[in-house]
């Protein structure tokens, strides 16, 4: 038999909310339906493997994730497996550091939000400058999600937020090993 950490967390081998894809409106769909067929107590195990997708989904879901810990009372595990990449590590970052796991040769991928935004100058020149702000609003509320969101996900860890915050712009990969060491996840399974 190998030497191996699993014998240690017999619950992530049966998760009852496996995830998969894209993170968007359908991925939301599928984890509200799977959470409802869960059992109403006892400890819970959800994992996802995604490329990325919409970071706002990725907040609802780790949003239902605390309120179920806070209103429940129950514990809920992360596993994350092959891929946890973008709004992946946005879900992540809703569990607390001792709830969460990675699959050997998972990859985590940090990197700040990104737009694409076309602003057209056209009419009085009040509305103009209210055009160009409604869009700095914008940009400045999204920077200030992403840093609580980036805040939540090295809570308990080694990383020091100017580190994140350093290398997210240029799409900071982290091996699952990488991970534990720097204590974003507890382990590696």
């Amino acid at each position: 038999m190998t030497d191996t950490t699993a014998h240690k967390y017999p619950l992530l081998a049966t998760p009852h909310v496996r995830l998969h894809g894209t993170v968007d409106d359908a991925m939301y769909d599928s984890f509200c339906n799977q959470l409802a067929a869960c059992p109403k107590d006892g400890m819970l195990v959800v994992t996802i493997t995604t490329l990325g997708g919409d970071p706002e989904v990725a907040r609802a879901m780790g949003d239902d994730i605390r309120l179920i810990r806070e209103f429940q009372g129950r514990d809920i595990l992360f596993l994350g497996k092959v891929a946890v990449y973008s709004a992946g590590a946005t879900f992540m970052s809703a569990f607390p550091v001792e709830h969460r796991f990675l699959t050997h040769g998972t990859r985590l991928l940090l990197h700040e939000r990104q737009i694409t935004k076309t602003i057209n100058l056209n009419g009085p020149l009040r509305m103009v400058v209210a055009s160009l702000q409604a869009a700095l609003n914008e940009v400045e509320t999204s920077v200030a999600i992403e840093e609580e969101g980036f805040r939540d996900l090295i809570k308990g860890s080694k990383v020091p937020f100017d580190e994140l915050h350093e290398k997210a712009p240029s799409n900071w990969y982290i091996e699952a090993e990488e991970a534990r060491s720097l204590g974003l996840v507890l382990d590696i399974i």
